[in-house]
Parts: C-alpha cells; sequence; structure tokens
C-alpha cells in the first residue's frame, strides 16, 4: 500500500476533523522532546549503600538511550541535609556525599553526551535548607541585618510577637513561619519557609539573591547542563507587606480565594527574574533551556513562556485531567490555544515524584488518593490490572501529542505506588507534619527493579533500599519486560519510535470528532489517527495502517465489501494508525 493510499485511507476513517494546532516549525530540540526524569535516590544504587547515585545513573544511561528519550532530567542531587529528599539545598555548587562527587557527576555528563542525551537539572531557588551558611549567618546575625535580608524574617504579633506576622500555611502542613532566638537568646523574629521548617525563603526583593543564582546557573552551564527545571517558578516574589491569606495554601482556588490573588505566588515581578536568567542561557547558545514548575492555570502559565522568558512550564492541568474525556480534550485544546498565542509548545505529564503514579491512579474507578498523598495499606485499594491497562493506553495517547513529554522514571515499567511502606521509613516531610494524617509521596519514589533474579531487584547489591521495594515488582523488573514484546516496556519504546519517525512531536492536532464520544477520544496528528476507548466495552474502528496498540487487537471482521478490514480496540486502550 502507497503512502499516499495510506494517508486517504487514514483521513477517510478519521471522519470530520476540527483543527486545533497546526505543525511546529520554530527551531529548539526542546520544542518535540521526550524528557525523561531520574529521581537519584531511587535510580540506581552502585555503592551499595541502599541509596542510589550518580554511579548508578552512568552505568544505566544506556538503558534511557535504548528507550528512545532526548534528554534526562535530573530531580536534586546537591549537598544537602536531605530532610525533603534533596529540596532542601545546603550547596548549590556541590554533589552530596550521598550520591558522589563533582567528578562523578562530571563523568555522568561525559556518558550522556557520548549517548546523545542531554542533561537538565533541577534548581531550588524558592528555598534553601536551615543548615546553608547563608542562613546560618541570617540566624546568627542580628534583626535588620544584611545577613538577615536574605531571608524574610518579620517580628511576630501579639503579646510579645508571640503570634506568627501572618496567617500563612505551609504546603506540607501546619503555620508557614518558624520562630528563632535572638543575639541575646530571646524568643525573637520569626522566618518564612513555604514549605518544612529546615526550609527558610530567599527574599527575592534583595539584589544579593539574584546575584548569588546567576552565579549558580553559570556553575552548571559551564559543566555542560542543558538547562534547568525550576522549582516552584511561580512562589519566589511575594507580594509587599505580606498580606494575610485564607485560601489554600498550595495557592489553588477554593471558594472566596481564586488563586490569582495568592500573595504568595505568581507576582509580576517574578518575570524580570527569569527575563534575566533567559539572558544568560542565549549566552551558552540556543539549545540551553528553562522549565517552569508553576501550579497556575493555563491562562496565566502563557505568562511563563514568552518569547523572552522560560522556554516549557509543567502542564499540571493535563497531568490532573485523569481519564474524563471532557476535561481531557477541554485541556488539551485550551493548552495549545493558549501556547500557541505566545509561541509556545505544550508540554505533557502523567506522574512525576510528587503525585500518586498514573498506573495506580488510574486503578481506581471512584475516589483516589489526593493530589500530594500516597496510598498505605489500610487505604481503597487500587485494581492494578485496571490501572496498569489505562496507564498504557493513557501514556500511548500522550506521547501521540504534538509539543514536549515528560517521563517519570518507573512508568515505563508500569510500576504503581508502592503500598506497605511501614510508618518509621517513611521520609516526607508531609507524613511528619501532619501527624501521619497525610502518608506523601513516599510511594512514588520507591527505588526500581533492575533484574528479577538480584537481590533488591537490582537496584543495589548492598544494604537494603531507603523504601523497599514491594514483592510484586519482581515481575516487572526491566530485565524480564526486555524480553518481551508484549510488556509495557515494549510499548513505551514503540510508542517513542513512531513518535520519533513520524516527528508528532512537531505534529498538528485536529480533534477527530467521529471518535470523540462519552467514552473515547481521538485526533489526528498529521495523517497519524490516535484513539483512545475508556469504555467497557470494544471500540469497532477501522484497522487503517495500525502503528501501535496499547492492548492487542480483539477479533477483526471484514465489510460485506471485504475492502475494508476493522480491529476490535478493547476497553481501556489506545491505538494509532
Amino acid at each position: 500500500m502507497s503512502v499516499e493510499t495510506v494517508t486517504q485511507d487514514t483521513l477517510a476513517c478519521a471522519g470530520h476533523l476540527t483543527l486545533i494546532h497546526a505543525a511546529d516549525t520554530a527551531p529548539g530540540w526542546w520544542r518535540s522532546a521526550v524528557i525523561y526524569q531520574v529521581y537519584p535516590r531511587s535510580f540506581r544504587d552502585l555503592n551499595g549503600d541502599g541509596i542510589g547515585d550518580l554511579a548508578g545513573i552512568t552505568q544505566e544511561l544506556p538503558h534511557l538511550a535504548d528507550l528512545g528519550v532526548d534528554a534526562v532530567w535530573l530531580s536534586p542531587f546537591y549537598r544537602s541535609p536531605q530532610r525533603d529528599a534533596g529540596y532542601d539545598v545546603s550547596d548549590y555548587c556541590d554533589v552530596d556525599p550521598v550520591f558522589g562527587t563533582l567528578a562523578d557527576f562530571d563523568g555522568m555528563m561525559a556518558e550522556s553526551h557520548r549517548l546523545g542525551l542531554r542533561v537538565i537539572v533541577d534548581l531550588v531557588p524558592n528555598h534553601c535548607s536551615d543548615q546553608h551558611p547563608a542562613f546560618q549567618a541570617a540566624i546568627a546575625a542580628p534583626a535588620g541585618s544584611p545577613e538577615r535580608d536574605m531571608f524574610i524574617f518579620r517580628d511576630g504579633t501579639g503579646h510579645d510577637g508571640q503570634e506568627p506576622p501572618n496567617n500563612w500555611q505551609s504546603h506540607f502542613g501546619g503555620p508557614a513561619w518558624t520562630r528563632v532566638a535572638g543575639t541575646d537568646g530571646q524568643p525573637g523574629q520569626w522566618y518564612l519557609h513555604l514549605f518544612d521548617s529546615s526550609q527558610p525563603d530567599f527574599n527575592w526583593d534583595n539584589p544579593a539573591v539574584h546575584a548569588e543564582f546567576e552565579r549558580v546557573l553559570r556553575f552548571w552551564l559551564d559543566r555542560g547542563v542543558s538547562g534547568f527545571r525550576v522549582d516552584v517558578a511561580h512562589a519566589l516574589v511575594k507580594a509587599p507587606g505580606l498580606p494575610a491569606w485564607g485560601g489554600r495554601a498550595d495557592g489553588g482556588s477554593s471558594d472566596g480565594y481564586p488563586g490569582h490573588e495568592a500573595p504568595m505566588f505568581g507576582q509580576p515581578a517574578v518575570h524580570d527574574i527569569y527575563r534575566t536568567w533567559r539572558l544568560i542561557l542565549d549566552e551558552y547558545g540556543p539549545d540551553r533551556i528553562l522549565c517552569a514548575e508553576a501550579s497556575v492555570d493555563l491562562h496565566r502559565l502563557a505568562h511563563w513562556v514568552r518569547p523572552d522568558e522560560m522556554h516549557q512550564a509543567f502542564n499540571f492541568p493535563y497531568l490532573h485531567a485523569g481519564l474524563d474525556v471532557y476535561r481531557l480534550r477541554s485541556v488539551i485544546t485550551d493548552s495549545l490555544t493558549v501556547l500557541d498565542g505566545v509561541g509556545a509548545p505544550s508540554t505533557w505529564v502523567l506522574s512525576n515524584h510528587d503525585v500518586v503514579r498514573h498506573a495506580s491512579r488510574f486503578g481506581y474507578n471512584g475516589l483516589g488518593p489526593r493530589d500530594g498523598d500516597g496510598i498505605g495499606p489500610a487505604d481503597h485499594q487500587p485494581d492494578h490490572d485496571l490501572g496498569r491497562r489505562r496507564a498504557a493506553a493513557a501514556s500511548m495517547f500522550m506521547l501521540g501529542l504534538p509539543g514536549a513529554a515528560y517521563l517519570y522514571q518507573g512508568e515505563e515499567l508500569g510500576l504503581p505506588d508502592g503500598i506497605d511502606i511501614p510508618d518509621h521509613l517513611r521520609q516526607d516531610p508531609t507524613f511528619a507534619r501532619t501527624g501521619g494524617q497525610r502518608l506523601g509521596r513516599d510511594g512514588c519514589r520507591v527505588p526500581l527493579p533492575w533484574r528479577g533474579g538480584d537481590p533488591h531487584l537490582g537496584f543495589g547489591s548492598g544494604s537494603d533500599p531507603w523504601l523497599p521495594i514491594p514483592a510484586s515488582f519482581k515481575a516487572l523488573a526491566r530485565d524480564l519486560q526486555a524480553e518481551s514484546p508484549a510488556s509495557h516496556l515494549s510499548l513505551y519504546r514503540d510508542a517513542l519510535a513512531f513518535r520519533r519517525e513520524l516527528d508528532l512531536g512537531r505534529g498538528s492536532l485536529s480533534w477527530a470528532e467521529d471518535w470523540c464520544t462519552g467514552y473515547s477520544l481521538g485526533y489526528m496528528n498529521g495523517t497519524t489517527l490516535v484513539v483512545m476507548n475508556l469504555n467497557h466495552e470494544p471500540l469497532e474502528m477501522p484497522a487503517g495502517h495500525v502503528l501501535i496498540r496499547s492492548l492487542p487487537a480483539g477479533a477483526g471482521r471484514a465489510l460485506a465489501s471485504g475492502e475494508t478490514a476493522w480491529i476490535q480496540l478493547g476497553p481501556d486502550a489506545a491505538a494509532a494508525l
């Protein structure tokens, strides 16, 4: 069959099309890249201490190149007391000994470049560790000193300043303020921490903070990184006067408190910071990028990716859309439309280190865990087979979309969350700060299974892993899945291969209206039709030239004319024609 015939047949079976997004011709590798998130402590432990390390990442990079991704994003590996898994940084220009050395980092960079993989590193500019030398100097200095002005210190309210300066709450539970002793040893000022008390917020009204982070950017750019994922990129600047806020701690909208009014998020002056950073990256060439972790609505998100600011921003509305076909269609349409308006690509993501893995989330037909919480042994449990089946379909559907895609380590294996984690082993500060009422995010951070027959499933050969690896992960080990053409891993490889061969990341998107129903969703990207069926019944569709499907096809039949073959797309499955 000729390409022209395939195209005509595919267009015919797509039916009525509604164009949303034209093909992307702008330069930039990042506009269509697939970027793989490595959570270092859970990726691969080479020195046997039970915690993953940079040497382990280096050893396994060939597997990521073989998978077919374009770049690797490393979660924090800097020096840190590890109170919040490295997001409490004590030295931004060194590697924490638990992960290795700067020489190990340079070796990892050399191997990644040999394999054709770019490396993006996490940057945490909103806060640091309370063990950072700058904060230690601040608490040793008097109120009003230059040292304290690096952070947000305020006098308390009420009798003798015994109450916090305002009513802001921490993301991890409890107040967002902690009191320190004055130079006379008596209770003194309070400092702001939007996250854990061990993570004081920087004062971005101070030019010295700007200068310090510009130094940090250049340090890692000089070592060859391709860019930065910027943690809580919407939070750096706070509203003047730090006004009270009665809404959600994370700035999400609630009754009477729209998210755009949250005084600790999305302040206009934050964009000046990223314009300056963009100029610094541009000095190093057009291939260095900034990606914002900015939890704001799509229309406001466009402000972060204007031509002189960041290159990408995480698409949290897509991550949280679940498998509601109406919500998915709306989010995809809005994402492409709004971001096209500023010349930026959309990004797509289904899992990361802060949410329950989508192989578990999608295993619920009703109410599942809320954002930021895990699943414990006493909770309502997901249907794991259903979750993996839906996860495969959703992943394949996502990888056909135009734009960039982010994958979280282990999702290519269909890993669920770790559920049976004893309380004494939990490390997410959310668990401690809420007295165990919220389990936190440890379940999605369980170490990876590499080889089913090895100790600790190949994660490491020495000490027990820092979080227990479920026994069920043995059947999902990478080496076992690599041998099966029907495995979750093989599906990801195939989906990434056809995405690359057909340049779908640069493609267009039109809704295939005949395949958009209350239980299915279909779109055309160029000449490729992608359909996801979330019904309980099979969906009968023309076979066309089948590129990939998330489940084996059901029994087919021919029309009376004998000209067109049909396949049954099973429940909770996706196919690309």
